[in-house]
């Protein structure tokens, strides 16, 4: 391995509170009368994150909301799949629009409770930091570049990443994009690129290319991801084994 490639949320960034919190906002923003107005927020949260590792980009929480809100079970990626293409596209447009806008107005409103529903997962960065050197890392997220790099500074783990190898969601829709950006900067063949992302379906995405998969067990995904995961050739890390895992 001579680049880890590293997602963001739920990877690197503890951001599930957040992202339902900024998601919800953006839903009823748009949905006024929804009945999530009033349902208990506990339940609803759990059962937002239990479906999250079936979405890839900002549209996808609003499919979700979409789906708690009207009652849609969603066992599997072939319901979410056939969920979201019922979904007008428009709508999702507007809901990826405005949960940025209502990211950036939390961010600027309450910078402090911003930072505190986004902690870093404290044991992974300290296993980077421990090994930085001989490996590059890099991210490939699909959360907002200005995000990004504030929390990667509140965390006092800017000067790990190299400014040029930290792509956005303006790199493209799917991870193979950025991966291949990744490769062409780095000058490196994708079998010496470890990529570690919560969602099977991103690494799977990126396996035809050669790149080393790994889910992060720590992230937004349960037993039924790793299983597959396991089925489909990928390392499934915990915090624990992450360091023998990844670097052995």
């Amino acid at each position: 391995m001579k680049a880890l490639v590293l997602d963001f949320d739920g990877v690197l960034c503890e951001s599930g509170r957040e992202t339902f919190a900024v998601g919800l906002a953006s839903y009823l923003a748009l949905e006024p009368g929804s009945r999530l107005r009033t349902a208990p927020r506990d339940a609803l949260y759990v059962g937002f994150v239990a479906a999250m590792p079936l979405g890839n980009r900002a549209e996808d929480f609003g499919a979700l909301l979409a789906a708690l809100d009207r009652g849609v079970a969603l066992p599997d990626q072939a319901a979410y799949d056939a969920h979201r293409r019922a979904l007008d596209p428009g709508w999702l447009r507007a809901f990826h629009a405005r949960f940025y806008e209502e990211r950036a107005a939390l961010a600027e409103r309450d910078p402090s409770g911003w930072l505190a529903l986004n902690p870093p997962y404290a044991p992974f960065l300290a296993l980077l930091r421990r090994r930085a050197g001989p490996v590059r890392y890099a991210i490939a997220t699909a959360k907002d570049h200005a995000s990004v790099e504030r929390l990667l500074a509140a965390w006092g783990a800017r000067d790990l990443f190299d400014p040029a190898l930290v792509l956005d969601k303006e790199t493209g829709v799917s991870k193979r994009a950025h991966l291949e950006t990744l490769a062409a900067r780095l000058a490196l063949p994708f079998a010496a690129l470890t990529f570690v992302d919560d969602k099977v379906n991103h690494l799977d995405d990126v396996g035809g290319l050669g790149v080393r998969g790994a889910l992060a067990a720590w992230g937004y995904n349960g037993p039924r991801e790793h299983a597959l995961a396991r089925a489909r050739g990928h390392l499934v890390c915990t915090l624990e084994d992450a360091e023998a895992q990844l670097f052995a």
